[in-house]
């Protein structure tokens, strides 16, 4: 019995409590399954009303997703598939679209368009909206109320992600530790059970991973976890590919592993165990970089911008994060369990720890700019939120590190001579009062066996054989003790006890020693908490796409409208007279030369639809001298008008200019600039 090990722990409960309680916030405050490729547009568009059936539906994204064949569901006002279930691939260039295919002869009504689809850097992601054809109608289908990745299963799946994280911190981290910092730790069994159980943790996330995998993008039903053809579909995804290789990089791991704590700690010859640390070493590296690299192949660093650049970097930050943090882990079970931990390997780890927020700087500096992108992006989405409470958690870290840097240098000091006397004093009096300590027990065990004796006698016994003053009192306490097993193990707590209050003693005597304990412990909680964040950063759609997405689905700006996208524009009227305020949503698509389809839909300040006798329209080229071009819409119901090929002939900046007439006498006319082609 130790005193160490209730200490550790009660402290490791701490972290382990703190890390639960803040890991199901922040899973609880984050969309269920947040990715990184949005939805951008389609056509028809949400809430649409068409004069005739489209031939086909088609979706726009942010960014290359993965299509199945029920991918997109077009379903009518009954319930009915709508679709042929033909995937078309319209994606052209740098955009991506696809679609359906519509049967022919579909009737009026409202039509609810379904879609699921997993993003490139391997979230799923889903949506549904509606269009009319001819006028709206009541619907039977029911929009789904969970989001792909949610549920029990994208909780699980989520759970495993970050267990995944923090044993791959472990492994990477604890086996530098070793090799860099103190190889005398490879014979340290806390050590070696720490580093296994790293090795345990990520091998079990990795196979928890690729089991959830099929039920986490598609039904969400944990049964689907063991369908084998599910199973089978998974393996030939990137996604699957990636999983696979970690469980075969993992088995080289476990031979790194074997080698670290086997043949490597028996190793005395001083060349001999340089020679093995170098391939160790080397090794090593190889097969962290392997592991972390099948994060970087099939998340956030392998889509987006700069994918050839952002893997690279991607794998420096997670092994510079496992250097850090699982070292620190490490060394913090070596501090409890190992209270004799070399100074100069907790100075060396100080040196690599400084190197490996260093890189993190650089890393985490680039990764957030391709990103977030802009500073709006930084405040304004979740994204950037997350990163904020990122940094200033790493900020916090950093400034405990400093903390334990400037006790792990009062350690490396050496003591006055005045402290080592007082060292000396103190333990030559540690060492008289375990003296007084052993001489009390004794004495106690001599008047239990006399006692005994006495017994005997009273009894008519046959007294023991003569025996030594030196052992009589000995062999007579233990026949006692024999005698009596109750106060054997009552013998047995007050040795166990003394035991204890000795190491207490021991390890109260350094309190440099303890001062960086404390301060390691604060690092680690912190450490918990930034990794859980970071678990839910990297399933949090980046503020870069969620701002692209959001300008390609609101209104234009001024004579800046984005090109190729449809324009959408808000145009504020009075007309002077009764009902005669109100707002024209107007909206040009594609948005480029060519037809176009217009839709106006007509508001009270309320939001309301407005029924208006007239709305014209007429399109103006001012620098080519081209307009301006009138377009008649018609009207499709309250508040809707629509006209269809409406012909742009040229790219410029147009001007829009609309009618509105609310009576026989009150009209006006409003437009607006935008840049269209």
């Amino acid at each position: 019995m130790t005193t160490t090990a209730p200490r550790l722990g009660t402290a490791l409960a701490r972290l382990l409590i703190l890390a639960a309680a803040l890991l199901g916030t922040l899973l609880a405050g984050a969309a269920p399954a947040s990715a990184h490729a949005a939805l951008t547009g389609s056509d028809p568009k949400d809430g649409a009303v068409v004069a005739a059936a489209p031939k086909e539906v088609n979706l726009t994204f942010s960014e290359q997703v993965a299509m199945s064949a029920d991918s997109i569901r077009v379903l009518d006002p009954a319930g009915r598939r709508a679709d042929t279930g033909e995937i078309l691939d319209l994606c052209s260039g740098s955009i991506v679209r696809y679609g359906v295919a519509l049967r022919a002869g579909l009737p009026d009504g409202t039509y609810t368009v379904a879609w699921q689809t997993v993003s490139a850097d391997s979230h799923p992601i889903s949506g549904a909206f509606t269009f009319s054809i001819g006028a709206p109608s009541t619907t039977s289908v029911a929009l789904p109320d969970r989001a792909a990745g949610g549920g029990l299963v994208g909780t699980l799946y989520g759970i495993a992600r970050y267990v995944s994280y923090a044993g791959f911190a472990v492994l990477v981290g604890g086996g530098a530790f070793v090799l860099a910092c103190w190889p005398r730790g490879a014979s340290v069994r806390p050590v070696q059970q720490t580093v296994v159980r790293g090795w345990l943790t990520l091998t079990g996330a990795t196979l928890v991973m690729l089991l959830l995998r099929n039920p986490y993008t598609g039904s969400g039903e944990l049964s689907d976890a063991f369908d084998l053809a599910g199973l089978k579909s998974v393996l030939e995804t990137k996604t699957g590919a990636a999983l696979t290789s970690r469980l075969l990089l993992l088995g080289a791991a476990a031979l790194f592993v074997a080698v670290l704590f086997g043949a490597y700690a028996r190793r005395t010859d001083p060349k001999e165990k340089k020679d093995l640390a170098f391939g160790l070493g080397l090794g090593g590296t190889v097969v962290a970089a392997g592991i972390a690299g099948t994060w970087a192949l099939a998340e956030h660093a392998s889509t987006g911008i700069q994918p050839g650049i952002a893997m690279p970097v991607d794998i420096l930050h997670l092994l510079a994060v496992a250097a850090w943090l699982g070292g620190l882990t490490v060394l913090l079970v070596s501090l409890y369990k190992a209270p004799s931990v070399d100074r100069s390997a907790i100075e060396r780890f100080s040196k690599v720890a400084f190197g490996s927020v260093a890189v993190l700087a650089a890393t985490g500096l680039y990764q957030s700019w391709r990103q977030v992108g802009s500073w709006s992006a930084l405040t304004g989405t979740r994204y950037g939120q997350l990163l904020l409470v990122k940094i200033g958690l790493m900020c916090v870290l950093i400034g405990i590190a400093w903390i334990s840097r400037r006790w792990t240098q009062r350690l490396a000091d050496p003591k006055p001579a005045e402290e080592t006397e007082e060292t000396e004093e103190s333990a030559q009096a540690e060492e008289t009062a375990q003296a007084e300590e052993t001489e009390q027990a004794e004495a106690q065990e001599a008047e239990e066996a006399e006692e005994a004796e006495e017994a005997d006698e009273s009894t008519g016994a046959t007294p023991p054989a003569e025996t030594t003053g030196a052992t009589a009192p000995a062999e007579s306490a233990q026949s006692a003790s024999t005698a009596d097993p109750e106060r054997a193990a009552q013998l047995a707590r007050q040795r166990a006890a003394v035991a204890t209050a000795r190491r207490k003693r021991e390890r109260d005597a350094d309190p440099e020693r303890a001062g960086l304990r404390r301060s390691v412990l604060t690092e680690a909680a912190v450490a918990v908490v930034l990794l859980a964040v970071t678990t839910v950063l990297t399933s949090t759609e980046p503020g870069r796409t969620e701002e692209e997405a959001g300008r390609g689905g609101t209104a234009a700006s001024g004579p800046a409208a984005v090109p190729d996208r449809p324009v959408d524009i808000r145009l504020p009227f009075d007309t002077g007279g009764v009902d005669g305020k109100g707002i024209v949503r107007l909206s040009l698509d594609p948005g480029r030369t060519g037809a176009n389809a217009l839709h106006l839909f007509v508001e009270r300040p309320n939001g309301k639809p407005l029924d208006v006798p007239e709305i014209k329209v007429a399109l103006t080229l001012e620098a080519k001298d081209v307009g301006p071009l009138p377009v008649a819409p018609d009207r499709i119901q309250t508040g809707h008008w629509s006209a269809s090929g409406v012909q742009i002939p040229m790219p410029g900046e147009w001007r829009i200019q609309v009618t509105v007439r609310t009576s026989e006498i009150d009209q006006t006319t409003i437009e607006k600039n935008v840049k269209i082609g």
